[in-house]
């Protein structure tokens, strides 16, 4: 297992820019890697992407030298732990609403004695013929994974303050879409109740000490994002696509 450049800069204070993508090609991570983007997160919720698929996809991170991580769809054990033994270094977890949801999440994700992951001869682990011994795999594993829960449901606001404190957690990303379609705005997520939402989510989990993140289909957003504390920018591949795309044709057609 490779250290986690992510975990390495969240620590330290720095802000860390990334991709989300429910892409199956490799080749993508892999450019994405080139352009210098810190991580590239493999969509397995809403991108119809295997733990096979997945493996892939983290083999062509690990050559452009980006971490890889995976929001997976449900937070099933035995799911999780295969996205993690083919490489991922951190899972952001859709659909959690209360402390029980989290403390489930963290322990599918580390091994004991912080959780309940199962140890096997897998590629996250040298498939066990590496050098490395096994409890210092473990060891190492439990320490770069990154534990990133979602917050994108208003009925799970009263439960932040203690979803904040389960330990193992590295930090929360808010999801505003979807927030913003449990307060009732369907047409997105940029109307003052909706960001007041958001400006106290922040507040709770920064001041438990712990990283946020939300989107950023920008880099000026991204500036905005960081000057407010949030540590972990996300774009997505379509978004990248349409706005490099229509900046291109407008330029030429003018």
């Amino acid at each position: 297992m490779r250290e986690s450049k992510v975990k390495t800069k969240l620590r330290k204070g720095e802000p860390v820019l990334g991709i989300i993508a429910p892409n199956q090609d490799p080749t993508i991570a892999e450019m994405i890697g080139m352009l210098g983007f810190d991580f590239y997160m493999i969509d397995g919720e809403h991108g119809a992407i295997s733990p096979s698929q997945a493996e892939q996809l983290v083999r062509a991170c690990e050559t452009a030298e980006i971490t890889p991580l995976a929001r997976v769809r449900s937070n099933d054990p035995k799911l999780l732990s295969q996205f993690l033994d083919a490489g991922v270094m951190g899972i952001m977890m859709p659909g959690l609403m209360n402390a029980e949801d989290v403390r489930a999440f963290v322990s599918a994700v580390k091994y004991p004695p912080l959780g309940g992951r199962g140890l096997g001869p897998i590629r996250a682990a040298d498939y066990m013929i590496g050098p490395t011994p096994q409890a210092k795999y473990v060891q190492f594993a439990n320490e770069q994974t990154l534990v990133l829960p979602q917050f994108e449901d208003i009925e799970a606001f009263e439960y932040l303050p203690e979803m904040v404190r389960v330990k193992g957690i590295d930090g929360f990303v808010i999801g505003p879409r979807d927030l913003a379609m449990s307060m009732g705005f369907y047409d997105g997520p940029n109307h003052p109740e909706v960001q007041a939402m958001i400006g106290k989510v922040v507040d709770i989990v920064l001041g438990a000490g712990l990283a946020v993140g939300n989107t950023a289909g920008t880099g000026e957003v991204a500036k905005s994002l960081i000057a407010r504390g949030i540590k972990i920018c996300i774009n997505s591949v379509p978004n990248l696509i349409a706005s490099s795309g229509k900046a291109f044709l407008k330029a030429a057609r003018e």
